[in-house]
């Protein structure tokens, strides 16, 4: 079995994961370069996998089941009053099963209400909801409701790889340096992304337990970042979430 990130866009990544007769594909804003490859590599398409509904996740599955009438699309069940193009909806605790792989559902609702991600084969395919080092807008949602999902993320194993649906990784590692400057796991990773990045390779995909040990929004509990988060907002006794929610709207601000 191969995986292959296929760039789309300015920065999105499109995932494919395939043997030598079909693949799977997560989250294809763009069908081009997917059915590029397909052709390119005489693979068919089995099934298209979609965790939420915003256009650059889900604006090549119209022309991607018209080239492969027989591919099942799965749409985010909650979400799937926005997406013009699904054969089944699948919500949280669902399983599919595919030719060469298993999925479970887990709903981790926030970025979009519908938000779901997929578990399986030691793999994480979460969309917008956790990026390395960081975590997507709470467009939908509530702070509460992506602070409870991205916890659901951090109880998975850590050598599950997470494949997330943007390169953003430098930029929440200077936000995350500012936030937690004595983390030295985050000093780390770092340096690894620069040189990453300087050959223009992506820095996806990253294991679960790196992204522990680095990603702010997922240690709201830690020392250093609430003391960051009480000296940049004045609050006293923040609870996790506050610490979240207000992790969130700082990063908002934040240029590099």
């Amino acid at each position: 079995m191969k995986m292959v990130g296929l760039p789309a866009f300015k920065d999105n990544y499109i995932w494919l994961q395939h043997d030598a007769k079909k693949a799977i594909v997560v989250d294809p804003g763009d069908a081009e370069p997917v059915l590029d490859y397909l052709q390119s590599n005489k693979i068919g398409l089995e099934a298209v996998l979609l965790t939420h509904h915003h256009h650059d996740h889900t604006g090549g599955v119209r022309e991607l089941k018209k080239a492969f009438t027989d591919a099942i699309i799965y749409a985010p069940r909650n979400d799937a009053s926005k997406i013009a193009v699904f054969d089944k909806t699948v919500s949280g605790g669902d399983q599919i099963t595919l030719s060469f792989s298993e999925f479970i559902v887990l709903d981790i609702p926030g970025h979009t209400l519908g938000h779901i991600a997929y578990v399986g084969e030691n793999k994480l395919f979460c969309g917008d909801t956790l990026f390395s080092a960081g975590c997507g807008r709470v467009f939908e949602g509530t702070m509460v409701q992506m602070y409870q999902s991205l916890s659901r993320l951090k109880a998975l194993d850590n050598e599950i790889e997470m494949y997330c649906g943007h390169e953003y990784t430098y930029a929440n590692l200077l936000f995350a340096k500012t936030v937690e400057p004595n983390n030295l796991f985050l000093q780390k990773r770092l340096q690894e992304v620069i040189h990453l990045r300087e050959k223009n390779q992506a820095t996806l995909p990253v294991k679960m337990g790196i992204e522990k040990m680095t990603n702010p929004f997922l240690r709201c509990d830690s020392a250093e970042i609430v003391t960051s988060v009480k000296q940049h907002v004045g609050l006293e006794n923040p609870t996790p979430v506050e610490v979240f929610s207000c992790l969130r709207a700082w990063k908002n601000k934040f240029s590099i």
